[in-house]
Order: structure tokens, then sequence, then C-alpha cells
């Protein structure tokens, strides 16, 4: 208990001295991250990652969650320990920060780095909860200068209610990427499709009977793109509620529907690493049992 509270106090402090005018988080990104080989973030999370891209012209860009906190007493990842903050860096030496309020954390382990609409400029995915109205989803991006808030979805609604980032795609064939996520993955999850359009995460189309997380396990990478159709817009692989079966979901016209669904020997653990020979186009799942289930397009 003492160590949460001094972490808590730590993070508090932080956050309320960052406007005036601390040394970035961003200034000290080790030249090895750009290259893979170092992806824990310094001051990061305990169990967080760098998110690494790379611009059109090669430039290097990480993102990362910061100011670890335990505010927000929910421990659905693991621990009680959630970040405050957010930073981006560029390898050509631009970085950018962004604290949280007091009432919100980013409930995720690291941030999703996007260009959503195609224009050439990045944007990032996260995961923000609420202390009273539980998760949502926030996107981010520069503007002005500034890492700012661009659009998100409303809170779910109560505290400690999560949701769990499925993929980013275009899954409708709109021309642009958009976000699916499920929402209270936990407790008979619902996968939700969302556009981005101005100010707002506009919602497309919702199918229940998901989930892509495990209490308390830091795996969040329990869903997948497919080509199940061969051509057109992208499907998505996401076990069903119980983690014992695989659902083939994809669009039609203007909702989602379930394609085909491959019932499992037991529950889904995590992604797996493709197989040595495994063919293009495949997925692989590992399984609860040691085992590892592969899901490759018909035909």
């Amino acid at each position: 208990m003492i160590a949460r509270r001094f972490l808590s106090m730590a993070a508090l402090g932080w956050l309320l001295l960052s406007p005036s005018g601390p040394a970035s988080a961003a200034d000290n990104v080790p030249a090895s991250v750009w290259n893979g080989a170092d992806m824990r973030p310094v001051n990061g999370l305990p169990d967080g990652h760098y998110a690494l891209d790379r611009l059109s012209d090669g430039t290097g860009v990480a993102a990362w969650y910061g100011a670890p906190t335990a505010r927000y007493q929910h421990a659905i990842l693991g621990d009680d320990i959630e970040a405050g903050s957010l930073h981006l860096a560029f390898q050509d030496g631009r970085h950018y920060d962004l604290f949280l309020p007091f009432d919100q954390v980013f409930e995720d382990r690291t941030p999703r780095i996007v260009d959503l609409d195609g224009d050439g400029e990045i944007e990032i995915v996260a995961i923000r909860s609420f202390q009273d109205a539980g998760g949502s989803v926030a996107l981010y991006g520069i503007r002005d200068g500034e890492l700012r808030e661009l659009a998100a979805t409303a809170p779910i609604g109560r505290t400690n209610r999560w949701l769990n980032i499925a993929g980013i795609a275009d899954y409708a064939g709109r021309g642009s990427k958009q976000i699916a996520y499920v929402e209270t993955p936990h407790i008979g999850g619902t996968l939700h499709v969302v556009n981005w359009k101005g100010k707002t995460l506009v919602p497309l189309a919702s199918l229940r009977g998901f989930s892509n997380h495990k209490i308390g396990s830091r795996h969040q990478d329990l869903s997948a793109d497919i080509a199940w159709a061969g051509k057109g817009p992208p499907e998505l692989v996401v076990p069903s509620n119980n983690l014992r079966s695989l659902r083939i979901v994809g669009f039609s016209e203007n909702s989602l529907e379930e394609l085909d669904r491959i019932n499992l020997p037991a529950r889904v653990l995590k992604r797996a690493a493709p197989a040595k020979g495994q063919a293009p186009g495949c997925v692989r799942f590992r399984l609860e049992n040691g085992d590892d289930a592969t899901v490759c397009p018909p035909g």
C-alpha cells in the first residue's frame, strides 16, 4: 500500500507541475528505440511499450504512455497502475506531451499510431477511462504545434467499465480507416465500429457477443484483421464472449454480420507469431491449453 500511495502522489506532482515547464518526457528517447532494440519507455508504465512507426519520408515516430498512477483502482490489465500522460516523439527531434486531468487515465498499455483519414498526418488511438464514467476510445493528433484530443466516443457510463481495441482498418470500404473495439469484453461484450468525422467518432455498426480480453491479463491482442472474402475491405477475427470460438465478422451493406465461426478446444490466450511456412493471409492464436489455432481465408 505504501508503494501505491507514493506512486500516486508522484504522478499527481508530475501532473500539477507539467504546465510550468518540466523537461519533456519525449526529450529522452534513447537511440536504441528507433531500431526496435529498446521497447520499454523510461518513466513509462511498468508493462508499457513504445509504439513505433515511420512517416513516408522514413522519419521514425514513437508514442507511449507515462506518468504512472494508482488513482484509478480497476486493475483490469493485471495491476492498478495506469497512465496519466501520452507522449509523442519524432526521430528528427520534435516531441509532444499531453497530461490528463486527475479524473481520467489511459487504461491501456501501448498507444496505436495510425493515419486514420489518409491525409499523411498521424493520429494516435488510445483507451481513456473516466473515474465516474468508465472507458472511451480517444483520438489524438498534432494541431497548432500541440498534441490535442481530436475526437472520442462517449464513455461507457459507469466506473470500472472498460473497452478494448479490436482493430483499425477500412472495414466499411469508405476509403478511410475505422476503429473497431469491444465494449465491456468481460460482461457480454459488443463489437462496435466507428468512423472519424470532425470532432466525433461516429458509430457505424455493432454486433453483440464478443470478448478480446481476459480479466487481469496483459494481453490485449486477441483479435486480427483477415481477408476472408479474398477481395474488398478486410474482415475481423474476434473471439466469442466465452473465448471458446473465433468469430469472423465483416460488413454487409451498413451492418456487421458473422461470416463464419470456428470452435476451439480451449480459450483464446493471445495472438501468436506466424508459424514457419504459414500461408500468407492466415492469423494464428495461442490457446490456454498451449495449442495454437490458425485461421486462414477459405479457398
